[in-house]
């Protein structure tokens, strides 16, 4: 894949984007925002509009430049799990909705499922071989509650990334870059 200037610039949007969208979120409480994940948003939409690297390298520098410039996600233990649940999110959308030109709502649920599976894996890796005990030591637990209590996020993903990536191709977005 070749990185242009432009396609550059547009990265860095999207990662400022995923940095400011939490911070505007958090205006109307913590929980609101941790429940709604208004970082993933621009994740899922660069890695639908510019492929998967692009949208791996968004996701990756996403939480890593959030939390370095506001706090959030906290460096232990939520920055190692987000880091690859975003990355994941980022480079799947690319792969399955540019590149294999998977139906935007499946791309969705499929790259969710998978990102949320990482952070399984991650939490794991976490308590067992880094013994940190903040998390719960079945990964399942985590997985099964950031889906039940991120609910209200995935509805809201799903109804509103496939409108802004509409909006996007519409505009003739996807030919500038």
């Amino acid at each position: 894949m070749k990185i242009t200037t432009k396609k550059l610039v547009l990265m860095a949007i999207f990662v400022a984007l995923g940095i400011i969208l939490p911070i505007v979120f958090h205006i109307f409480g913590s929980s609101i925002a941790q429940i709604l994940s208004p970082m993933h948003i621009p994740v899922f939409i660069a890695g639908a509009l510019m492929g998967p690297i692009a949208g791996l390298i968004v996701g990756m520098m996403t939480p890593v430049l959030s939390s370095l410039f506001t706090g959030m996600p906290p460096v232990i233990p939520m920055l190692p799990i987000m880091f690859v649940e975003l990355a994941i999110y980022g480079y799947l959308m690319g792969y399955l909705y540019k590149v294999k030109n998977v139906n935007i709502y499946l791309s969705l649920i499929i790259t969710m499922l998978l990102g949320r599976i990482s952070t399984g894996i991650v939490v794991y890796i976490l308590v067992h071989g880094f013994n940190i005990g903040r998390l719960p030591k079945n990964p399942l637990i985590f997985v099964q509650g950031t889906i039940i209590s991120g609910m209200p996020g995935i509805i809201l993903h799903l109804a509103l990334v496939p409108l802004l990536i509409k909006y996007l191709r519409n505009a003739n977005f996807l030919k500038r870059i």
